[in-house]
Formats: structure tokens, sequence, C-alpha cells
């Protein structure tokens, strides 16, 4: 049944992939900017529409950016869809969130929490690893260096999820009655993936003899205690902290009866695989604005 969404975040990739799978299943598609973004210009803009989706989030995870944009605008729009009865309200969130210790993590819960409470149909998606994320090394292969493995590059793993199938499963969240009132990991299809297995992965898009060189976790933490010695790097002591995280925990379901994360409890959608996508960025079939992702 075409519904009437209202779609928050379209400037970004994943936005814009789920704008299209929208478009593609017979739904018309609302996109408010961000001057749209106060409770009362929402809530109008929202009237007589079925559904709200959200994939708006913090560009830098520090802990202001964090909670006015992960927190405080997704709850402005919260606030609207209820003043205009919306039904539905579908959020992106991340499944980091399971094991949280970083400002943008608690700020995720701390919405995810406002959303549950709220007088309406919720639904929250907890993805994993974006290929995005995975490709910030692909222009420093491309110069000759090694590709960077913190520890020993097997200390954690993923099943990445491509924009447009993750799109699609957002789209999917509407009509499927069974995704409604639930927290939704996701992630893409085939096996975990680890640092390692990437690198290796994106050698041989490229045609190169693979080069690695391991960092230290140890190194990290030094790092991020001589920032927070000063208050104004306590920001980029924040970055180095989150860095820190993802080359420490996988991005897979957390199994609280093994302790341990688990790719078989790990849901799968899409076609995508990785593995696709670099041979993709390889042979200058697809580009990626790496923005933030370009941390090498």
């Amino acid at each position: 049944m075409a519904r009437s969404v209202v779609l928050l975040g379209v400037t970004g990739t994943i936005g814009r992939a789920t704008e299209r799978a929208l478009i593609g299943a017979g739904h018309s598609v609302t996109t408010p900017t961000r001057d749209d973004l106060s409770t009362a210009r929402l809530a109008v803009m929202m009237q007589n529409h079925d559904v709200v989706i959200s994939c708006i989030a913090s560009r830098s995870g520090t802990p202001a950016d964090a909670m006015a944009v992960e927190h405080d605008l997704n709850l402005i729009a919260l606030q609207a869809a209820v003043a205009a009865q919306v039904s539905h309200f579908v959020l992106l969130s991340a499944i980091c969130v399971q094991k949280p210790s970083l400002a943008f993590q608690h700020a995720k819960l701390r919405f995810e929490a406002a959303l549950k409470e709220a007088p309406l149909t919720w639904t929250i998606v907890r993805p994993t690893a974006y290929f995005k994320s995975l490709s910030g090394q692909l222009n420093r292969l491309r110069a000759g260096k090694p590709f960077l493995l913190f520890g020993n590059g097997a200390l954690t793993a993923c099943k990445p999820i491509s924009d447009d199938d993750l799109g699609d499963y957002l789209r999917h969240c509407i009509d499927d009655a069974s995704c409604h009132n639930q927290i939704l990991p996701i992630g893409g299809p085939g096996p975990a993936i680890t640092p390692r297995v990437q690198g290796e992965m994106l050698f041989t898009a490229l045609e190169m003899a693979p080069k690695f060189k391991k960092v230290p976790i140890r190194l990290m933490s030094v790092i991020i205690g001589l920032l927070e010695m000063f208050p104004p790097l306590r920001d980029k002591a924040e970055l180095a902290r989150i860095g820190r995280y993802y080359a420490t925990e996988s991005m897979l379901v957390w199994n609280s009866t093994l302790n341990r994360y688990d790719a078989d409890l790990t849901p799968e959608w899409g076609q995508e695989t990785l593995q696709d996508h670099y041979r993709q960025l390889a042979t200058g079939s697809k580009t990626v604005d790496l923005g933030d992702h370009a941390v090498f």
C-alpha cells in the first residue's frame, strides 16, 4: 500500500538511497531541509503523512554535536510527528549502541528511549558497518602505502551493508508489521569479515600485492591520554576514542549468553557485497565521497 512518508536526512548517502527505495516502491516522499527542523514547521509539514523515517546523524560524533543531532533534532521530529498524528516513526540508529561508551552512542540511546515511550508505532533499525566507512584506505593503497591494521587485524568483524540495501530495508520496515515496535539489528549478505580480510579484498580489487602495517591498540590509548590533558583538544580526544572503539569492538549482534559478538545472530539483508563495492571503486564504475571517512 502506498504511504506518505516524511524522510529526514536525505542529503546523506543513506538518506538518498532510502528515498530511491521509497519512490521505487510507490510511496510519496516529503524531504524537509535543516531549515524546516522546528517542531511547529515540521508538524505542519507532517500533516496527512503516514510515516516518518529519520536518517539524520551527527557528522563528527563529538559530545555537543551528538546531542544536538542524534537526540535534539530527532526529538523535534518526534514531537512534530506526534502533533501531526503520524502513525509510524522509523529511526536509523546503529548497532554499536549495544555497548555504549561514547557520547554519540549515549545520545542515540537517549532518543531511542524517548521514541519507545511515544504514542505511535516505532521501529529502530541498528545497522552494522557501512561500505563507505570501510573504504577510507582506498586512496592510501593507490598511493602505494600499506593497509593499516589495528592490533592483529582480526580483533573485530562485521557484516557490512550497502546504502541501497539499507535504504531498501528501511522501506521494508514500513510494510512489514513484524518490524513494528521492534529494535532490529541488520547487516549485509555473506559471512562476517575482519579488517585483515577487508584489506585483502581491497588489494585484490586494485590488483596489487597485499602490504599491511600493524598499529598497536595501546598507541591509540596513549594518544587519547595526551589529548585529554588539554581542554581545547577534548573533541579530538573523543574522535580518537571513536577510532579506538571501532578498532576493538565488532559490529555484530552481542550475544549476552555467550558474552561475545555473534555473527550467526546478526541478520542479513540485500544482495550487494563489500567485495563487489571494492571492485566497482577500483574500476571507476562507482565513486565514493569519503568525507570524514578518509581518516588515513
